[in-house]
């Protein structure tokens, strides 16, 4: 740093040890008298002028470093100098979104955990529809094991598990009827024909399942296989069961018999005698139908009919 100290002007002797600054008045000035200027530097100054100058760097370095602290300090994280941003509002919805989703979740899970295994929806009646061959009494006996156990918790795969030991059900399906009720609706198989085992008689579907057993043959309207086909696997009686399970109701209960000699030459006997020339089991749904319309059809005295023939369903005719 330069020093402040202002020069110093000091006249410098001439030649004849006259002054420089002689009288002015002679016409012209003293051409051997020159005025210098010299700046006299103490001798602490000049010789701790880089001391100084260091110096003054340095507090000037320490000045602004206090200064840039303070000026940091002033603008740090303050709550008062923090300038808040707003959140966006499509962000804000959506996290609004999520945290309702998640409570409603949540309570529906908790919910539907207490309704499964509460005990105030426990089976306390099971009521059973839909028996013919069975009662209602053996059936909700099969399926006592649901006493006690909560509604939700209950299947219809577990129902048709209970009551496979009974035969004569095919499938079931249930209906909750809250608190603690259940109704099950049964499908129970179809007997198509009767089967001649001793002194009895055994009512089988079209797979060839004993529904149960008479000794009456009056007392079940369903025609009797012959003794040909007894045999439940065999052609012959899948034939011939596979035609009765296609007629409707009220004509399988007006046969008697029903027989074959293969399994396309079906022949069926009416309580009556009269016989019916069905064939194949190739169209049984048109055959039934045809058979159905001849058998509603006026019997004329002068033209007796005892054959019906539908093995040609498009054109039946009788004889």
């Amino acid at each position: 740093m330069a020093s402040t100290r202002k020069p110093t002007f000091k006249p410098t002797a001439s030649a004849g040890g006259q002054d420089a600054a002689g009288p002015s008045g002679s016409g012209g000035s003293d051409s051997g008298g020159v005025i210098s200027a010299q700046r006299d530097l103490e001798p602490e100054a000049a010789s701790g002028g880089k001391a100084v100058g260091k110096s003054a760097g340095k507090s000037a370095k320490s000045s602004n470093a206090k200064t840039a602290g303070k000026a940091s300090k002033s603008s740090g994280p303050s709550g008062d100098n923090v300038i808040a941003f707003p959140e966006p509002k499509r962000r804000r919805q959506r996290r609004v979104v999520w945290w309702t989703v998640s409570v409603v979740t949540a309570l529906v899970a908790a919910l539907i955990a207490g309704a499964i295994f509460s005990p105030a929806l426990a089976v306390r009646s099971i009521t059973v529809d839909g028996t013919t061959l069975l009662t209602p009494d053996a059936v909700q006996k099969a399926l006592s094991p649901l006493d006690g156990k909560p509604l939700p918790q209950v299947s219809e795969q577990e129902i048709n598990e209970l009551l496979k030991p009974l035969v004569q059900v095919r499938s079931a399906t249930m209906e909750a009827r809250p608190p603690s009720g259940l109704l099950v609706h049964v499908n129970e198989r179809v007997p198509v024909a009767l089967l001649k085992q001793g002194d009895s008689y055994i009512m089988v579907d079209v797979d060839g399942v004993q529904l149960g057993a008479t000794k009456d043959l009056s007392a079940v309207a369903l025609p009797l296989i012959d003794a040909g086909a007894a045999s439940t696997n065999t052609e012959l009686f899948k034939a011939i069961a596979a035609v009765l399970d296609t007629l409707p109701a009220d004509v399988r209960a007006r046969m008697s018999t029903a027989s074959a000699a293969s399994p396309d030459a079906v022949e069926l006997r009416l309580v009556d005698g009269k016989t019916v020339v069905w064939g194949n089991a190739e169209d049984r749904e048109l055959k039934a139908k045809a058979l159905e319309a001849l058998l509603k059809m006026p019997a004329d005295p002068k033209v007796p009919v005892s054959v019906y023939d539908v093995s040609v369903p498009r054109h039946p005719f009788t004889k």
